[in-house]
């Protein structure tokens, strides 16, 4: 509940800030500027430094991956054929292609499935989502940003990503240990990647925008709550016999749009509206589709 509490308060406070003269446009820029380069990077190097990899983390944190690769089929598919301008495929792709796996999926699968089920969603979210937003997700949103495809200007745009960094230091130092006071202070900065991401996504969040992005919205969440999880359904179903990690790779699925991802395409301006909007509306939502989802797996209907 004091997630749920906490999601609330801080897309509350986004919304009231824009109202005050204390809070100037460009908050968003230093709120993101500061999670990019502080929050996100302590997270990384605390979570790899510490994750237990073995051959069974392979299938949750598989999961990820193939939800990304469908909704860049997806949505590119859709540019092509000219239903979708190419921001607009792009913002769907890095926002219906990722789910919050961590700060929402973390609390459902407790709700829903008990502690237990939390070991393979750290899996799904640390090797999967996390990774697919480094490295292809980066990339992507590189190209949109400079509207081609430049290999340097690519590799520049990618090693300008902080956690690009911290990544590769805490691989290199996972036989080390950190001091518990340090890893005191990775914790305590990560924890402040939520709030901020919340409260300048609600701070860009202007519902009167619905109006102009409401199919394409309800494109985006169609594919991020209803049809990502069904096709997770059916490609994972051989692992039915293993009931918590088959319930646990399908509920993650079906999270709303990952804070981090929106955050990276409202800052690279890939049509930050539709990302804001991807994110506000979809996270209340997903609470009652993880739900029916979890009674249609639980009573065995599906």
């Amino acid at each position: 509940m004091e997630n749920f509490l906490l999601l609330g308060i801080c897309f509350g406070l986004g919304l009231f800030f824009r109202r005050l003269p204390q809070f100037p446009e460009t908050t968003p820029k230093v709120l993101n500027g500061f999670i990019l380069f502080i929050s996100l990077p302590s997270l990384v190097l605390y979570h790899v430094h510490e994750l237990k990899v073995d051959t069974t983390s392979l299938l949750p944190s598989s999961m990820p991956w193939v939800v990304f690769g469908i909704a860049l089929v997806f949505f590119l598919g859709l540019y092509k054929l000219k239903f979708l301008k190419f921001h607009t495929a792009v913002c769907l792709v890095l926002t219906a292609g990722l789910g919050n796996t961590s700060f929402v999926g973390f609390p459902l699968l407790e709700t829903y499935l008990g502690k237990t089920s939390l070991g393979y969603g750290i899996l799904a979210d640390q090797l999967g989502t996390f990774m697919v937003l480094s490295f292809p997700g980066i990339i992507l949103a590189s190209i949109a940003m400079d509207g081609k495809w430049d290999f340097s200007t690519l590799v520049k745009r990618v090693l300008g990503f902080a956690p690009i960094y911290a990544l590769f230091v805490a691989i290199v130092t996972r036989q080390f240990p950190y001091p518990e006071a340090f890893k005191l202070v990775l914790l305590r900065l990560g924890d402040t990647l939520t709030p901020l991401a919340l409260v300048s996504v609600g701070y860009m969040l202007d519902m009167r925008t619905i109006a102009g992005h409401g199919k394409v919205l309800a494109l985006g969440l169609g594919f991020k709550l209803v049809l990502a999880p069904i096709f997770v359904y059916w490609m994972y179903s051989p692992l039915k016999e293993d009931s918590l990690l088959f319930q646990t790779i399908v509920l993650e699925s079906a999270m709303a749009p990952m804070v981090t991802s929106t955050v990276i395409t409202i800052e690279k301006n890939i049509s930050p509206h539709l990302a804001s909007l991807m994110l506000g509306i979809g996270i209340p939502i997903s609470f009652g589709t993880t739900y029916v989802l979890n009674f249609l797996l639980k009573g065995n209907y599906i």
